[in-house]
């Protein structure tokens, strides 16, 4: 038997040798819905049927060409524009990023702007923004980069215009005589009347308004360890007052500053290792330097003060002339015995302890001197040479009596009490 008997009903080469479909398939339309039920149904039995169902199926690829023609020349119009619409948005967008906006000119008008202590080219930009100087952030940011002398813009209050181009601008800024003028330095140690004087001649605001803000320093901002006295929270330092400032917010720029130092130095973690109140700490620091003659000399009073304080078994009186003057009001070197029976409650020769708040307003150095006394034995220290600040220190009361008759045969010698 051979291999075409063992299947008589089959073709073996298949109905196809090549693979192909019957012919009625190899002509169907190309575009049709595999899945669509009408299509799939056989046509009706008759010449008629069939023709008038291959005719309706003929209409309906037609339309189907047609409307993918349509929607493919749609997509393509889209894209053109799509493109073409992107074309001029990218030329717009790199002509503004090679050209950024920019006033021209000198600009009008004035405005006073501030530039702060380590603003960056971009932060001046902003301000300058801000205030309506400059068009754009990025025009200026590209005159600041090119310009080497930019670095040197100083921190401070400058009179600007209104709309100027971005190289006026920074060609203002580096110009010292648009600056405010109101820079200032407050040294430490300074009473708040002291300050207030300094203030109104530099400002030109009456004292009396400062004055108005001393007695009632209502929304400066103190912390409670000030129990609502500003004496002794007026942070010293280089201030750039802003020229249109009231003595209030001058004031209370001063206090931020104390603040803001508080954060810096953990002054209140300090104060809580040390077992000391903040008021106590600032109180005694204002002893120290309005006592000092030289930043050396801190610690060493520093250490005084403590010795006097926890002496055994019965803790001395302070006896500072500082505290005493500064009860009544007055200035000077030594108390006179008239001074020292007031009973004011700064007379530390009369009253034990600290006195009842600051008398002046500590550097951030006396401030330090509180929290690190240098060791030593003083009980007492005499300023024998005050012109050029010399302070000398003693352990017993026999040496400190001849350090008060250096002091009196200086004050014969050069006058001043």
């Amino acid at each position: 038997m051979s291999n075409l008997d063992l299947f008589p009903d089959s073709d073996p080469y298949g109905s196809d040798p090549y693979g192909a479909e019957p012919y009625a398939d190899q002509h169907a339309d190309p575009y049709a819905d595999p899945y669509d039920e009408r299509e799939a149904r056989p046509p009706r039995a008759g010449g008629r049927g069939g023709r008038a169902g291959r005719r309706q199926q003929r209409q309906r690829q037609r339309r189907r060409r047609r409307n993918s023609r349509a929607a493919f020349l749609f997509a393509m119009a889209f894209l053109v524009a799509v493109v073409g619409s992107g074309g001029v948005l990218g030329a717009a967008w790199l002509d503004q990023r090679m050209n950024p906006p920019d006033y021209t000119g000198q600009g009008t008008g004035t405005v006073t702007v501030q530039i702060k202590d380590g603003d960056s080219g971009s932060t001046i930009a902003a301000t300058l923004l801000s205030h309506q100087v400059v068009k754009s952030t990025k025009a200026f940011v590209s005159v600041y980069g090119d310009n080497p002398k930019a670095a040197g813009i100083q921190p401070g209050f400058y009179q600007m215009r209104k709309q100027m181009s971005s190289a006026a601008a920074m060609a203002l800024l580096l110009n010292p005589k648009s600056r405010a003028g109101n820079q200032i330095t407050i040294p430490e140690g300074l009473r708040a009347v002291q300050v207030a004087q300094q203030l109104a001649g530099k400002t030109g605001i009456p004292l009396r308004d400062f004055q108005r803000v001393l007695s009632r320093p209502t929304g400066l901002g103190l912390p409670s360890s000030a129990k609502g006295k500003v004496e002794g929270y007026l942070f010293p330092g280089q201030y750039n007052l802003n020229p249109n400032a009231s003595a209030r917010e001058i004031l209370k720029a001063m206090v931020d500053r104390f603040n803001q130092f508080t954060q810096r130095s953990d002054l209140v973690v300090r104060a809580q290792r040390a077992n000391r109140p903040v008021a106590d700490v600032i109180t005694m620091a204002s002893l120290i330097q309005a006592e000092s003659g030289r930043p050396e000399d801190m610690p060493k009073i520093s250490r005084v003060i403590y010795n006097r304080l926890k002496k055994k078994p019965i803790p001395m009186f302070l006896k500072f002339d500082s505290t005493t003057l500064y009860g009544l009001g007055k200035f000077g070197i030594v108390a006179s015995n008239q001074d020292i029976r007031s009973k004011n409650p700064y007379n530390t020769y009369n009253y034990a302890g600290l006195p009842p708040g600051p008398i002046s307003n500590p550097g951030e150095t006396a401030i330090d001197a509180v929290f690190e006394p240098e060791a030593g034995n003083w009980l007492w220290f005499v300023a024998t040479d005050p012109k050029n600040r010399v302070t000398e220190y003693a352990e017993d009361e026999a040496e400190f009596n001849r350090l008060k008759q250096k002091l009196n045969k200086y004050l014969a010698e050069n006058g001043g009490n």
